[in-house]
């Protein structure tokens, strides 16, 4: 037998048990099965809500059902152990039933439905959807979806978290299927990121280090230096140039030999010397030559001495001619 001929084989093989044991048991809250091949036999886990009405008194009820399995279906020795569900509203078999009985009991397909995706959802569950379709209200078919929180439609973690569901329920306007997603509170998405394990860390500012500023000799443009910084600065030496030497020789020039005040009136009456004007002085000096450091009024005062001598000699020669 080839390998695929045996898989379908045992899915098969596995529907059928599980069909037979959801009409056995559907009182006691059936939820499903897992079923293992071994060489010593197949061994069975059956999950149900209430496992007391799964064995049975004194274990009659779980033996007659190992009976049928081996007898109907032709299991070598089927070895079922009983698993209870400690939260029913995480399997979807169980919720589905729910909903199921609640529609053949009467109660509307909204108000079932909704009662049974709140109590999925407070239990914990990432996310649910619930899918009735059939003719709801008529002979015409249609459905009616309820979703809430998160429930990943393909890719793997759509294979491999979601637990899928479907139950018929016979109504008189026809058949009705619903079907039950439940998203376990368990699963790990890859676009879903948790942080809440990370350790604390704590957050230190960093110091920050102010540089020194180098000491500037000179003042950027804008800012008024203060007295200290005046103080500090040291005026370059000033060259000597040409004028200030000529400066120099100005006033190292001989003075002008003094006049007496009698001399200087005789000779103002004489004529010889006039009174001079005070000159506006000229702003620039002009420089004097080495060779010439008389001045103009030592000039005009050896030119003057002649003048005088003359007079004094006049005056000498007039009361001779007098006496004569």
């Amino acid at each position: 037998m080839s390998v695929i001929k045996r898989i379908i084989q045992d899915s098969i093989e596995r529907v059928k048990v599980d069909e037979l044991l959801m009409d056995e048991y559907e009182q006691a809250g059936y939820g499903g099965i897992t079923l293992t091949k071994t060489p010593l036999g197949a061994q069975i886990n059956l999950f149900a809500m209430r496992p007391g009405r799964v064995i049975g008194k004194r274990g009659r009820a779980i033996k007659a059902a190992s009976l049928r399995l081996e007898t109907e279906l032709g299991l070598p020795n089927p070895q079922i152990t009983v698993v209870e569900v400690e939260v029913p509203e995480m399997n979807p078999r169980i919720m589905a039933s729910r909903i199921a009985n609640a529609l053949e009991r009467g109660v509307h397909f909204r108000r079932a439905i909704f009662w049974s995706l709140r109590r999925i959802m407070d239990s914990g569950a990432l996310g649910c959807e619930i899918l009735l379709k059939g003719p709801l209200r008529s002979q015409r078919s249609r459905f009616e979806k309820v979703v809430e929180g998160y429930v990943p439609k393909s890719g793997d973690p759509a294979l491999r978290y979601v637990r899928h569901a479907t139950m018929h329920v016979k109504m008189k306007r026809g058949i009705l299927g619903v079907t039950v997603s439940i998203v376990p509170p368990d699963a790990k998405f890859p676009d879903k990121v948790n942080l809440d394990e990370l350790p604390e860390i704590e957050y230190k500012p960093p110091i920050v280090v102010e540089p020194e500023a180098p000491e500037a000799e000179a003042q950027p443009e804008g800012e008024v230096p203060t007295s200290e910084e005046v103080e500090k600065v040291v005026l370059p030496e000033t060259p000597k140039t040409e004028a200030s030497e000529e400066e120099a020789v100005v006033e190292e020039a001989p003075a002008a030999e003094e006049v007496s005040v009698e001399e200087a009136e005789s000779l103002v009456e004489e004529g010889s010397i006039t009174e001079d004007k005070p000159e506006a002085v000229p702003e620039t000096v002009e420089p004097i030559p080495e060779e010439e450091p008389a001045t103009v009024e030592t000039e005009a005062a050896e030119k003057e001495e002649p003048a005088i001598e003359e007079t004094e000699a006049a005056k000498t020669e007039e009361p001779e001619k007098e006496e004569e």
